[in-house]
């Protein structure tokens, strides 16, 4: 078990003991991804970090996990993992314990709600530890965290009435999950899931807006974009046969759009690596229209993913949902690959349309099918692109200039 430092006057300019707190040890979304490359990042530059999440046999191995509290189950809930998903007092223990025997200077949050909530905030509170939270998702403004319902963009809880999600069954159309999700928020925001925290980060400017429409005060939150470090990243310029997405397969996604555009481009393999919960009816899509140039792949990760998205083409985000800053446009961009994207959310302002990527508006799969046949059809403007791709992250989303920005943040507070 780890042993506790010694506790000095905190000094703004000294290396610091970070709290990283999320649900998951191990990467399910970009979220994940972003937790473990931010905590590789802070340790580059001498930090000690130290992960808090929650206890799961999926997750990556670590000498705190002893502190790791049990998560509500999402796959087979019984009657406990429903209360746990509102307060977890397993959560609250093992904060305290840790804290017990750790000197803390900052704790930095990601997505906690559900499996560690906001039971954790008022321990770290009183031993006047700041916290931090970069915003990856809507769940201060949605009690469903994407201000989706239905698959439609919703905003009608403005931010605060979460009852109004209980009539539109913004849970998978689920009454019950509905009410679930609204008394988490509730509760949520009673125990300090705004109050509490010194400062927000957000992941896109949208998402600042956003938030500031819906009551988080403009000087509490700031914006700083995610990040890929691609210093041992090696680009290929060169333009393969396939397109790729690689990410969850749910509606929200824009995957049931990307097939309908690329079912008729028999000429144009497309690769999707990823699973979710509208991956029966991709299936079914494939089937019925005969797509044996569209290929499921399953969820990918590490070196394979590595591969795929290296030997792209291309890579595509045709989201339909408010998409953050998605790290599969950072990712691309990263070993030289152009992404065609959903003009919506924060995604304008990670590709600059003709430039390092195309733009295409969300939903319109015959707009989409255009913008793939232009891929197709013009290699060397392709790589031009990939290029212009590779030289925005060395210039504006590398891994120092996040470094520099998440460190004003936290000396604003230390």
């Amino acid at each position: 078990m780890p042993k506790p430092k010694n506790q000095n006057i905190i000094d703004p300019n000294r290396m610091h003991t970070i709290l990283n707190v999320s649900q998951n040890y191990h990467v399910r979304g970009g979220s994940d991804r972003y937790f473990f490359v931010l905590a590789e990042l802070l340790k580059k530059h001498g930090h000690q970090v130290i992960p808090f999440t929650a206890a799961s046999t999926k997750n990556e191995p670590s000498e705190w996990e002893d502190y790791f509290p049990r998560g509500a189950d999402f796959e087979r809930p019984g009657t406990g993992d429903l209360l746990r998903f509102v307060y977890s007092r397993d959560a609250m223990k093992s904060m305290q314990k840790l804290l017990g025997n750790t000197n803390v200077d900052i704790a930095h949050f990601h997505i906690y709600h559900g499996k560690l909530t906001a039971s954790i905030l008022g321990s770290l509170k009183k031993t006047g530890i700041p916290l931090i939270q970069t915003l990856h998702d809507y769940k201060l403004t949605c009690p469903v965290a994407t201000h989706l319902s239905s698959d439609e963009i919703c905003e009608a809880c403005e931010g605060k009435y979460f009852r109004r999600a209980l009539p539109k069954r913004c849970n998978r159309r689920s009454l019950a999950r509905t009410a679930l999700s609204v008394t988490e928020s509730y509760v949520s925001r009673f125990l300090g899931s705004v109050d509490k925290f010194d400062h927000f980060i957000s992941v896109s400017h949208f998402l600042r807006k956003k938030m500031i429409q819906y009551g988080i005060p403009e000087n509490k939150i700031s914006t700083i974009h995610n990040f890929t470090d691609v210093s041992d990243i090696v680009p290929n310029f060169s333009v393969g046969e396939y397109v790729l997405y690689f990410g969850r397969v749910d509606r929200s996604k824009g995957i049931l759009t990307l097939i309908k555009a690329a079912a008729p481009l028999k000429q144009i393999p497309l690769y999707i690596a990823g699973d979710g919960e509208a991956i029966s009816e991709v299936q079914q899509m494939i089937e019925e229209n005969g797509c044996k140039h569209i290929h499921l792949l399953g969820f990918k990760q590490g070196e394979e993913l590595r591969e795929l998205i290296l030997n792209s083409m291309c890579t595509i985000l045709p989201s339909e949902w408010y998409e953050n800053c998605p790290m599969a446009v950072l990712e691309s961009f990263a070993y030289g690959k152009p992404v065609i994207g959903a003009n919506i959310g924060g995604i304008p302002e990670l590709i600059e349309n003709e430039v390092d990527g195309l733009l295409v508006p969300p939903g319109e799969h015959e707009l989409l099918r255009d913008r793939l046949l232009w891929m197709y059809e013009h290699k060397t403007e392709v790589t031009e692109m990939g290029n212009a791709a590779r030289k925005k992250m060395e210039t504006k989303f590398n891994a120092d200039i996040h470094y520099e920005k998440i460190m004003d943040v936290y000396r604003k507070f230390l």
